[in-house]
């Protein structure tokens, strides 16, 4: 950590924190929903408010990103996520917290989240110098995964059962304590030259950031690879606990053992995250994006046709390991790629077309779910997935003996300002 700076080190305690935050709050919202009801479609609104956000607040969020501290923007986040949800936990305290009220304070917290991720991608090549960035990207995963997955989901699991207020309360707290950690790290992390924002201004940008990444081949590729991928993923995951979770379900699992596995998988995506810059040095980066993705595509299958609870783990273990090699990957090369003037609004561009399908893939997925069953939800986001990687390969396979990041000179967008 120390070759990478003082201020990666605030930054990367604070990621850890605020991940294991968002780990609770990801696997014990859905597991409350369970409690409330069986009904696959209002189950998957929960995936829907957690992600609903990245569709409608992407792009202002990488246009601030781009003119205001990125710090100080994640900061103001988690103030922000720490008080809807003490209120939230007060609300279950006092017997109050149902469904609707439930989904309300996942949604809010989520626009705060667009706010904080947006600006975390945007703050790192900030914070470290270019020959790093491979490598602390590997560390934040390694974190992000820690405490969604590995940490966050067993905790979810237990206070679930025990005291369903601190699936809210714990989750504020640690978001407190990630924003004060970030006021550690030294000096501005505001674009030099910027502006204060206007609402015109702001609109010019966005216009701006989605002209550029348009113009990018391979960066509107990966875009629309990704989109599809976490539409696909969203309806999978939407429904997936109603497969695992309760004595209607295949498997049967307690929610404590749901977390666990969930354990298994984040257990897998640190691996995948430190060695993923090694695997890359090895396979190419062409090889190595779009192996990860098919296998982990494939993986998805494994519960459904081989319903045994033991094949979980090393399932879920693969699935961390293959979607953490390549998301580290994908991330450094929007990074070397993106003009630094223009980081935050691309970043936030290419995650709206990444995610901004997630919202409709989660409710699409349950309404199928309701109609035609869970298998059939399953089977499709596989095939959709398949699908969208095959076209991506279409794409990378002419420079698979070259990195992705060769790619043609970043046209000069100064006078289009």
């Amino acid at each position: 950590m120390s070759r990478l700076g003082r201020s990666f080190g605030f930054l990367l305690s604070s990621t850890a924190l605020s991940n294991l935050a968002d780990g609770v709050l990801k696997v014990g919202a859905p597991l409350l929903a369970v409690s409330y009801t069986r009904s696959p479609a209002q189950v998957a609104l929960v995936g829907a408010a957690a992600t609903l956000p990245w569709l409608l607040f992407a792009l202002p969020a990488g246009a601030l990103a781009d003119r205001l501290d990125r710090r100080r923007i994640m900061v103001v986040a988690d103030v922000l996520r720490a008080g809807v949800l003490v209120a939230a936990s007060a609300l279950a305290w006092l017997g109050l917290m149902n469904l609707w009220v439930m989904l309300a304070a996942v949604l809010l917290a989520s626009v705060a989240e667009v706010l904080a991720d947006t600006s975390a991608q945007s703050v790192l090549p900030m914070a470290v110098a270019p020959e790093g960035l491979t490598r602390a990207n590997g560390r934040l995963q390694s974190a992000q995964m820690i405490g969604n997955e590995f940490a966050g989901s067993p905790v979810a699991g237990v206070l679930v059962t025990l005291l369903p207020a601190a699936v809210f309360g714990g989750p504020a707290l640690l978001y407190g304590v990630a924003g004060l950690l970030l006021l550690g790290m030294r000096g501005s992390y505001r674009q030099a030259g910027t502006r204060q924002p206007m609402a015109r201004d702001i609109a010019r940008d966005i216009g701006e950031a989605l002209r550029w990444l348009w113009s990018q081949r391979f960066l509107r590729s990966l875009a629309l690879a990704a989109g599809t991928l976490n539409f696909a993923s969203a309806a999978y995951w939407g429904v997936f606990v109603l497969w695992l979770v309760g004595d209607e379900s295949r498997f049967g699992l307690e929610p404590s053992a749901y977390g666990l596995m969930l354990t298994v998988f984040a257990a897998g995506a640190v691996a995948g995250s430190l060695v993923s810059e090694r695997v890359t040095g090895v396979l190419g980066e062409g090889r190595t994006l779009i192996g990860m993705w098919l296998l982990n595509a494939l993986l998805h299958l494994v519960p459904l046709f081989v319903p045994v609870t033991w094949l979980l783990y090393p399932t879920a273990l693969l699935w961390g390991v293959s979607g953490a090699a390549a998301n580290v990957l994908v991330i450094s090369t929007r990074q070397r790629l993106i003009p630094a003037a223009l980081l935050g609004r691309v970043n936030a561009a290419y995650r709206l077309i990444g995610m901004g399908g997630m919202p409709v893939g989660a409710a699409l997925g349950g309404v199928v779910a309701e109609t035609a069953g869970l298998p059939v939800v399953f089977v499709g986001a596989v095939v959709v997935s398949v699908v969208a990687i095959g076209l991506l390969w279409r794409v990378v396979h002419d420079r698979i003996s070259a990195p992705l990041t060769s790619q043609p000179t970043i046209p000069d967008i100064s006078r289009s300002r």
